[in-house]
């Protein structure tokens, strides 16, 4: 499957939300990686058919998506940003529900359901009611209902926004198990959440695409521009004045600041091996300092 945009743009009024996106996904996980306000939560409305471009197309296949209709709608499974939950209903009931919603037959969705409620560790909990989860189980329900259909495209907004680290580790290594054969476009602001599952990461900002690559490769065009220095508790703020400092560890003989910069931040600055935070930082300084 190819699933393509081509030139794709979204304006609210005056604003351009998606600014002219250009780009082919395939089978494997996508991380659509960008600060609050870059266009990524706009920009997967699109690709779920939620909301259509002003300007451009997404195709499947060749075949624009908002032509295709439920033809289209039959491929996808789609977990946004935020998911209304019916908190009186029990995780079996809800998954029931949106079974129906999706046009599945009764005896289908009941195997269905209960292979994904073992699937999303849920199974002592299918007859709790959603009220009562917590929201690392709600955010398990919400995948298991995306799955309902078997989709061979899944959508998935900030997934893991208020997850503890255990929940979010095992949401994406089960988003990791269920990629190989299909489209898994994941968008997020979290660093962790993409770096070891992602196939490419898509950098956006202010609506554009400004890169897309594998993890290793993006990482590798910041190579030596990451840096360690040894400082004194006084040249802190300086540092910080002057340049992306993206950790300050306090050691027994002093300070050591890690930081982002093009040229050699001082004398004792030595290279360092870097990370896809450090990548985060490279492009978005100014909303992790907001």
């Amino acid at each position: 499957m190819k699933l393509k945009l081509d030139h794709v743009v979204k304006t609210f009024k005056d604003k351009h939300a998606v600014d002219g996106v250009t780009t082919e996904l395939t089978n494997g996980v996508y991380g659509f990686l960008g600060a609050n306000g870059s266009g990524k939560t706009t920009l997967m409305r699109m690709l779920a058919a939620v909301s259509r471009p002003t300007s451009g197309t997404i195709t499947l296949n060749g075949e624009e998506i908002g032509k295709m209709g439920d033809r289209y709608r039959d491929l996808l499974g789609y977990l946004p940003q935020h998911i209304g939950y019916y908190k009186h209903f029990t995780v079996e009931k809800f998954l029931y529900y949106i079974a129906s919603l999706k046009g599945m037959e009764k005896k289908a969705a009941a195997g269905k359901i209960t292979e994904l409620i073992e699937m999303v560790n849920l199974t002592e909990k299918r007859k709790t009611k959603m009220g009562k989860l917590s929201g690392g189980m709600k955010q398990r329900v919400g995948i298991a209902q995306a799955l309902l259909n078997d989709p061979k495209i899944l959508i998935v907004d900030e997934p893991t926004a208020g997850l503890d680290p255990k929940e979010r580790i095992r949401f994406r290594n089960l988003l990791a198990a269920i990629a190989k054969d299909r489209i898994v476009l994941l968008s997020t602001h979290i660093v962790s959440d993409i770096e070891y599952i992602a196939k490419e990461i898509l950098i956006m900002r202010d609506g554009r695409l400004i890169e897309k690559d594998t993890p290793q490769n993006l990482v590798h065009h910041i190579e030596r521009k990451v840096w360690s220095v040894n400082a004194e508790e006084a040249e802190v703020p300086g540092y910080q004045a002057s340049y992306k400092v993206g950790n300050i560890s306090r050691q027994m003989d002093g300070i050591q600041l890690r930081i982002i910069s093009e040229e050699k931040p001082a004398a004792n600055a030595v290279n360092v091996p870097v990370n896809l935070e450090d990548l985060y930082l490279y492009y978005f300084d100014e909303e992790v300092g907001a």
